[in-house]
């Protein structure tokens, strides 16, 4: 004859509770911004001093005004040698683009990956209450990504 068991069904482990990944706690806080008055001149002398592709162009109440880049200072350098002028007179807002896609704090940062790929962009300004608050770049994605560790990428 067997012996029963009277411990009853096994209970499932728990699972640790998923947190959602926000854009708000990879993004950029501690920004580099650029005024519309600024030449892409300055500009270029500060992204290469900072070691930043681009960033966001605001007034002084820091409302976003547009993103500047580096693509936007080669098209500057390759007008100015084709249109033979200084390279030091052009402001900023004359080069930045105006039409700036952002995305909300609350999001979740693998959908931010996807608007990425689907806007061929390389960052996302973070807007609240019409101020600048942050900034999302690619390399932020790869962070939250790398922070992953055995999860899934399903939220």
């Amino acid at each position: 004859m067997g012996i029963k068991s009277f411990q009853g069904k096994r209970a499932e482990p728990e699972k640790p509770p998923k947190e959602p990944m926000c854009v708000k706690d990879f993004m950029a806080t501690n920004l580099i911004t650029f005024s519309k008055e600024q030449t892409v001149y300055d500009v270029m002398g500060l992204l290469m001093k900072h070691k930043i592709s681009g960033g966001c162009v605001v007034n002084e109440r820091n409302e976003l005004l547009g993103v500047i880049s580096e693509g936007d200072c080669v098209k500057h350098i390759s007008d100015s040698q084709y249109y033979n002028l200084p390279l030091e007179d052009n402001k900023v807002e004359k080069r930045m683009t105006c039409k700036v896609e952002t995305i909300d704090a609350e999001m979740n940062v693998l959908d931010a990956a996807k608007l990425f790929i689907e806007n061929r962009i390389r960052r996302f300004p973070i807007v609240k209450e019409g101020k600048l608050v942050g900034q999302l770049s690619q390399s932020d994605v790869l962070r939250a990504a790398l922070s992953l560790t055995g999860q899934n990428y399903r939220s």
